[in-house]
C-alpha cells in the first residue's frame, strides 16, 4: 500500500515539474534528502525517479523559459569549476573505470540540480520553500530517531533509510545536525505559538537522534553547532540554561555503553587497530594526494585495494571518514582548494 501511495504521488507530481520548474526542484530535493521511494520496499523502490523528476525540471525551464540568467555570486561559479575540476580528475583517475565513472555520473548529475536549484531561488517565498522541504524531508528521520532512541532507552543506534547516501549511523548524524539551523530559523520565522511550540519539539527529538546516532564526530560537531547558536542569541543566560538542561538531559537518559563510546575521543591514539584509527586514516589521504598532487586518484581511489597498495601499502583501503582528507586524496591540491571555497562562501554569504 505503502508502495502504491508513493507511486501515484511521483507520478502525479511528474508533470508539474514540466509546468513549474521549482516544483520540479522541490521535488528533486524531496526525493535526495529523505529517499521516500527506500522505504517502500516494492516495485517503486528501485525506479529511477530522481532521474525522471530532473529530466521533466530541465525540460519544464525550456518551456517557461527560466531561468533567464546565470545565478550571479561566487557559488553558482564554485559549482561550475567543481563540475570542471573532478571531469578532469577523473579522466587522469586511476581507479578501475566502472568504479569512477559511476560516482562521478552521480556527483555531476548532483551538482548540475544544484546549479539549477540555486538558479532558480529568484525570490524569498521559493527560498523558505526549499528550507521548508529540505526541514521535511530530514526532520521526518529526526523525529523517528528520536523516538526511536526514547523508546529503546538510546540502546541502539539510529541509522538512515537502507540505500541512500545517510543509511550509515554517522552520516544520518551529519545531516540532520547540519538540519538544525534550518529547524530553528524556521521556529524564529513562524508567528503561530503552537508551530513554534511543536517546531520547538522537532529540534528536541533531532537532537536526541543525532546522539542516539553514537557518532563521536556528530556529538562534536554539536557540541561546537549548540556553543555557536548560543553566541547568537539575545538572552544568552536563558538560552544558556535551556540548552544546558537539553544536554544534560538527553546525555542523563543514555546508557553506559553510549559513554563507554564517547570516551574513545579521548584515548584515539591509543587505538592499537590503525584500520580504524582516524588520524593512520586521514594520512593515507594526505599522502595519495601527495602522491598525485594536481589530480589524485579519482573518485573512490580510497576504497580500492590495488590504488591504495600503490602508494601506501601499509594503509586500509576504506572510508577515510573526512569529507576533507577524501576529497584531496581522491582529486589533488587544486580541486580540494575548490572544495575548501564553498564553506568559505557559505560563511561569508550568510554574514551577509
Amino acid at each position: 500500500m505503502r508502495d502504491l501511495a508513493i507511486f501515484l504521488i511521483l507520478a502525479g507530481m511528474l508533470p508539474f515539474g514540466l509546468m513549474r520548474p521549482f516544483v520540479g526542484v522541490l521535488l528533486w530535493s524531496w526525493l535526495s534528502f529523505m529517499n521516500p521511494h527506500r522505504i517502500t520496499w516494492g516495485f517503486a523502490t528501485e525506479m529511477p525517479w530522481a532521474m525522471m523528476v530532473a529530466l521533466a525540471t530541465f525540460m519544464g525551464c525550456l518551456v517557461a523559459q527560466e531561468p533567464r540568467r546565470f545565478p550571479p555570486g561566487a557559488t553558482a561559479k564554485l559549482i561550475v569549476a567543481f563540475i570542471v575540476m573532478t571531469a578532469i580528475t577523473s579522466l587522469f583517475a586511476i581507479v578501475p573505470s566502472d568504479e569512477m565513472y559511476g560516482r562521478w555520473s552521480l556527483v555531476f548529475k548532483m551538482m548540475l540540480m544544484l546549479l539549477l536549484t540555486h538558479a532558480l531561488l529568484t525570490s524569498r517565498e521559493r527560498v523558505h520553500a526549499l528550507v521548508w522541504m529540505i526541514v521535511i524531508s530530514l526532520g521526518y528521520f529526526g523525529i523517528k530517531g528520536g523516538m526511536f532512541a526514547f523508546n529503546t532507552g538510546g540502546a541502539y543506534r539510529v541509522w538512515g533509510p537502507p540505500g541512500t547516501m545517510v543509511n550509515d549511523n554517522n552520516h544520518i548524524a551529519a545531516a540532520l545536525l547540519t538540519v538544525l539551523p534550518l529547524i530553528n530559523y524556521l521556529r524564529q520565522q513562524t508567528a503561530d505559538l503552537y508551530i513554534r511550540i511543536g517546531i520547538a519539539g522537532v529540534i528536541v527529538l533531532t537532537t536526541f537522534a543525532v546522539v542516539a546516532s553514537q557518532s563521536r564526530g556528530a556529538l562534536l560537531g554539536l557540541l561546537a553547532a549548540v556553543g555557536f547558536l548560543w553566541t547568537k542569541t539575545t538572552n544568552k543566560l536563558i538560552s544558556g540554561m535551556a540548552l544546558i538542561v537539553l544536554l544534560a538531559g538527553i546525555a542523563a537518559f543514555m546508557p553506559q555503553s553510549w559513554y563507554d563510546r564517547m570516551n574513545t575521543i579521548q584515548t584515539y591514539s591509543e587505538d592499537a587497530d590503525k584500520s580504524n584509527n582516524r588520524l593512520f586514516l586521514w594520512e593515507t589521504g594526505w599522502k595519495l594526494a601527495l602522491a598525485r598532487p594536481l589530480t589524485g586518484v579519482g573518485f573512490y581511489g580510497t576504497y580500492e585495494r590495488s590504488v591504495v597498495d600503490r602508494y601506501v601499502p601499509d594503509a586500509t583501503a576504506r572510508a577515510l571518514h573526512s569529507i576533507w582528507f577524501e576529497t584531496l586524496g581522491e582529486h589533488g591540491f587544486p580541486t580540494f582548494f575548490v572544495w575548501l571555497a564553498f564553506p568559505i562562501v557559505g560563511w561569508l554569504n550568510g554574514r551577509h
